[in-house]
């Protein structure tokens, strides 16, 4: 077995570039206010980069006063597509600032979080709903800078596009909206937050509020019951929980002989790859993620550097896409 080769250090850089190890690191941490001469500058970034040196993280974070780390908390959801574009727009935005994206799943036997940070350094963390108050002290006395989104800010844009989609409806002359609640139980709390944003526009609409039924399970047996009872009580719209819930109430409608959006109108939410090419194409109603994942990075950047940490709510970036089905 190959023994590893010895780690690189500053002083082998010094070496190699006839300086002193505080001029590299003067010129690795791009310390402001040293006056080094340009041609030493970039005879120490030839050494560094001809070595292969990489700084360590625990000296780096000693230079700098705090790592580079950002810790993103996911919770126990779907890692589908849009969660996929959102950690990817993070991690980039993150990295023109010189920080270091790490991801940790919350799950029922995961790591208590503030655990999770120690672990790793991290100098600030995100989430996708507000932390209690208990964990918030927790992760400040480990030393975090930045909490983001604040404590108070739960389920941050999930009641927005619930309401987004029964607008949509309710502009086509829908009347009566019926509601497709998750199969998966751990998704109910969301589905909620999302139903009460479709509740808000029924009620701001003079409408009776949404009717609301789920299934065991996504299957056409499981759905065609629940199509029967929206159209044996009028419904004439549907927002599903997300586009996987809608694509399979769409084949139920297929199973007992009905057609989206003369029989039974449906729009999903996430915008999944497949929802175009569903029968027919969906409408549907997505975040922004990329955008979400910049405003998070900007605002990671700015509690760092002591300013105000301003979030907007992911209600902001929500966009509606209109295809067939509705």
């Amino acid at each position: 077995m190959q023994r590893p080769t010895k780690r690189t250090t500053s002083a082998d850089v010094a070496r190699a570039a006839g300086v002193s190890p505080t001029t590299v690191s003067y010129v690795l941490n791009n310390r402001p206010g040293q006056s080094i001469p340009e041609e030493t500058r970039q005879r120490v970034l030839a050494a560094a980069e001809r070595l292969q040196y990489r700084p360590h993280a625990s000296a780096r974070a000693l230079a700098a006063g705090r790592s580079d780390v950002v810790l993103l908390s996911v919770p126990d959801l779907p890692i589908g597509p849009s969660i996929s574009r959102f950690v990817e727009e993070l991690t980039t935005s993150l990295a023109e600032h010189g920080l270091t994206l790490v991801t940790h799943l919350m799950g029922a036997r995961s790591r208590p979080l503030p655990d999770v940070c120690a672990a790793v350094g991290a100098s600030a963390v995100l989430g996708f709903e507000g932390f209690d108050a208990a964990t918030v002290q927790a992760l400040h006395r480990l030393g975090v800078t930045v909490v983001l989104p604040p404590s108070d800010d739960h389920l941050s844009g999930m009641q927005p596009l619930g309401r987004v989609q029964a607008e949509h409806l309710i502009a086509r002359g829908h009347r009566r909206v019926g509601y497709l609640l998750p199969a998966p139980s751990r998704f109910r709390r969301m589905g909620e937050e999302r139903l009460r944003g479709v509740n808000d526009a029924c009620v701001d609409a003079g409408l009776t509020p949404p009717l609301a039924l789920g299934a065991a399970e996504l299957e056409t047996a499981a759905l065609a019951p629940v199509v029967r009872q929206w159209t044996g009580d009028a419904v004439t719209g549907v927002c599903a929980f997300n586009d996987e819930h809608a694509i399979a109430l769409l084949a139920a409608m297929r199973h007992l002989g009905l057609a989206a959006p003369d029989d039974l109108a449906v729009i999903g939410a996430d915008d999944i790859p497949v929802a175009r090419f569903a029968a027919p194409p969906l409408s549907t109603v997505f975040y922004d993620l990329r955008e979400a994942g910049r405003h998070r990075a900007e605002a990671v950047v700015a509690g760092l550097s002591g300013q105000a940490s301003s979030l907007p709510s992911l209600g902001t970036s929500l966009r509606l896409v209109e295809r067939l089905s509705s």
